[in-house]
């Protein structure tokens, strides 16, 4: 019977192990979604070792265990690789940006997620599936004068807000699986002009649209000389190897440890596939999570900014 426990273990962690070792090997689309999930998977893994091992003391449980341990200590580096640096103690914040997808059939809670909005203290609101809150409009207008998408020429996913005005705008595709998907503006702060692209990516298992859209994504930052934020939904964690290439070429870096967004029945064991990435002279001082997910089924993040 131990023999037997023993065996049936090893099957499946084995395969759990070869499935994440893969990202090694490929960062087939198929398997993105795998690759996002290496810290939890190769824990469980380690877990499942050390209870194989209890059944049967072998060679193979202690292998296992190794393989499960490498995984696990390699995200985490992998996930630092991108953190930014330490901003200046007592350095004055630039500004304060909130993103957060809403959830497009969350209608229930639209007021509250309009309420959220208006006590934030964010100087920029970026909302994707943003139409439950578009009856709340004009109440967000008198914080919020300045408005990128929802209106009649525009579909309502992307939902850009700003006390300040925009020195440029633009709602432009991205990828070729979804239409306007994709928010880029310019907004000067006390003499500091700072672009943004508000991009809501595909899943990353859908065929190979999600690594297209990076591609593009990649493209335009590099029109943007200056301070740079990219914000939004990109459906993948920092895990995933397509979003590590697409930050290597761009130079964006993240506050270490990102929060998780997702699932928001997993809280803080989620995963963060929600991001704030910013380019110098830019600094993320903090990025912090929504203490409500408000019916959608990602939380919200809310970062400060500081100049270098």
């Amino acid at each position: 019977m131990r023999h037997t426990v023993f065996c049936v273990l090893s099957v499946l962690i084995t395969i759990v192990l070869a499935l994440v070792s893969l990202r090694y090997v490929t960062d087939f689309w198929l398997l993105s979604f795998v690759y996002s999930f290496q810290l939890h998977l190769s824990l469980i893994c380690a877990v499942g070792a050390v209870i194989a091992l209890f059944f049967k003391r072998h060679w193979y449980g202690f292998l296992m265990l190794a393989v499960a341990t490498f995984l696990n200590i390699h995200g985490i580096i992998m996930l630092h690789e991108f953190a930014g640096r330490t901003p200046t103690e007592g350095a004055p914040r630039l500004f304060r940006l909130m993103s957060f997808n809403i959830e497009n059939d969350n209608f229930e809670n639209g007021e509250r997620i309009a309420d959220a909005i208006l006590a934030s203290g964010a100087d920029v609101v970026d909302i994707m599936e943003a139409e439950p809150v578009f009856a709340q409009l004009q109440r967000l207008q008198q914080l919020y004068p300045y408005r990128i998408g929802c209106d009649a020429s525009a579909t309502c996913d992307t939902l850009v807000l700003s006390k300040r005005p925009f020195g440029r705008q633009e709602i432009r595709d991205i990828g070729e699986l979804w239409k306007q998907r994709l928010v880029s503006a310019s907004i000067d702060f006390d003499g500091m002009p700072v672009d943004f692209l508000f991009p809501h990516l595909s899943k990353p298992y859908f065929d190979d649209f999600q690594a297209d859209e990076l591609q593009d994504l990649a493209a335009l930052t590099q029109v943007h000389t200056g301070a740079l934020v990219v914000a939004g939904d990109f459906n993948s964690s920092i895990l995933a190897p397509t979003i590590q290439h697409f930050l290597r070429g761009t130079g964006l870096s993240t506050a270490f440890p990102e929060p998780t967004t997702w699932p928001v029945a997993a809280g803080p064991f989620g995963i963060s596939i929600d991001h704030i990435f910013a380019r110098l002279p830019l600094l993320i001082r903090s990025t912090s999570r929504l203490d409500d997910s408000f019916g959608s089924n990602h939380y919200g993040l809310v970062s400060d900014f500081v100049r270098q």
